[in-house]
């Protein structure tokens, strides 16, 4: 693994449109959707007691819409936000006024995107449940339990024999062709309005994280593939707990573009060549979203970059964790921050990061399981032996 001090470069907090007020309103339209519950918000105090941490609490997000991840909600307020502009709805919005506009008129509108599994499910589950329909691409080598889950959503699935970042470019081309509206989680623009609304979306998991929190977190760490949600989160974050927190954002080593774009800071976007192999297929993207990076700069304080040897530990962890802590079903990309967290507490030749990081019996750490065992096959190889069924 590999990090980067981002501190010097940051700027001390300004105005930002993912504040609380921003995040209220979309959890209200959130919560106007049949099926809506907040995750939870768990508390693994054994485990912050072994690793000598003041508290540890997991958001998990298996449980989001029966999705087993957190991605809908930037496509569901996306969705709904461009049905809004297209059919004059009022606000504020809510999922009755979609579905008082005529069946038909919805029918004919499609929602288009790439993605490496659980944004295109999340695009098709707002599909299906605002009455459109979408067409998703996917990457060549993409799991087939994740392929299945957005046709079952009623979706078109095109696999492509392309990486993410050129099933990106190809989804584009063919919503541009077709009349289809794209709903794409990542831009190479520094403001992209399709991008900052589906990044808007992601601002219920900071209300509902903040409902719960009795005391604000001193160190959050964000799973980042193309940045959109960690830089959603990481603003919110500054905005609503100012300075304080220590905001690291985590790559996978080997699709690490936000990490290197950091680490030269010469003000271009650094994309990761060659084959990018590892199997959280969440975080494998080469390019990063400009729009996102540009926020993260002056709001992140670390950029870490992690291998799947603390994913599989992270998974294992939750799976089976210390008596008194809750089982948590975490996939490949949802429980990097975990293995990566552990090992930074236990490994001697991370003791320079620990430090850096200062973490220690005083830190309240905050970490996402971004998704459950959205590859099962995978999930059960990893997790077997802890005795979890899924």
């Amino acid at each position: 693994m590999a990090y980067f001090d981002n501190r010097k470069k940051r700027e001390k907090v300004q105005g930002s449109a993912c504040n609380q007020d921003k995040a209220m309103l979309v959890r209200a339209f959130h919560a106007s959707l049949p099926g809506y519950k907040p995750t939870r918000l768990q508390d693994m105090q054994a485990l912050a007691r072994h690793l000598g941490l003041g508290s540890i609490r997991i958001k998990d997000e298996d449980s989001r819409f029966g999705l087993h991840a957190f991605k809908s909600l930037g496509g569901l307020w996306c969705a709904a936000r461009c049905l809004q502009e297209k059919l004059g709805l009022p606000s504020p919005l809510t999922y009755e006024a979609i579905q008082a506009v005529p069946e038909q008129v919805r029918a004919d509108m499609t929602f288009a995107t790439a993605t490496d599994g659980n944004h295109g499910r999340g695009v098709a589950f707002a599909a299906r449940m605002f009455g459109t329909k979408a067409v998703v691409f996917m990457p060549s080598g993409s799991a087939e339990d994740r392929v299945e889950n957005i046709r079952r959503e009623g979706a078109r699935v095109c696999v492509t024999d392309m990486d993410y970042d050129a099933t990106v470019r190809l989804a584009a081309e063919e919503a541009e062709k077709n009349g289809w509206m794209l709903m794409q989680d990542t831009t190479d623009r520094e403001e992209d309005r399709v991008c900052g609304t589906i990044m808007e979306g992601y601002l219920t998991l900071g209300a509902e994280i903040l409902e719960e929190m009795d005391k604000t977190p001193t160190h959050i760490f964000l799973q980042a593939g193309v940045g959109t949600m960690a830089a959603a989160l990481c603003a919110f974050f500054r905005s609503c707990c100012g300075e304080e927190p220590v905001i690291s954002v985590v790559e996978a080593e080997a699709a690490d573009c936000l990490y290197q774009t950091a680490r030269h800071g010469d003000g271009r976007m650094y994309r990761t060549e060659g084959n990018m192999q590892t199997m959280m297929a969440g975080l494998c993207c080469g390019e990063p979203c400009c729009m996102a990076q540009r926020m993260l700069e002056k709001q992140a304080d670390f950029y870490l970059t992690s291998g799947d040897d603390a994913s599989r530990l992270g998974m294992r962890t939750l799976a089976a964790p210390m008596e008194g802590d809750p089982v948590i079903i975490s996939g490949e990309s949802g429980a990097v921050t975990t293995g990566l967290l552990v090992k930074i507490m236990q490994e001697e030749h991370l003791q320079d990061l620990r430090m850096a990081l200062g973490l220690n019996e005083e830190s309240r750490v905050l970490l996402i399981s971004t998704e459950g065992a959205t590859d099962r096959e995978n999930y059960k190889k990893i997790t077997e032996g802890t005795g979890i069924r899924i």
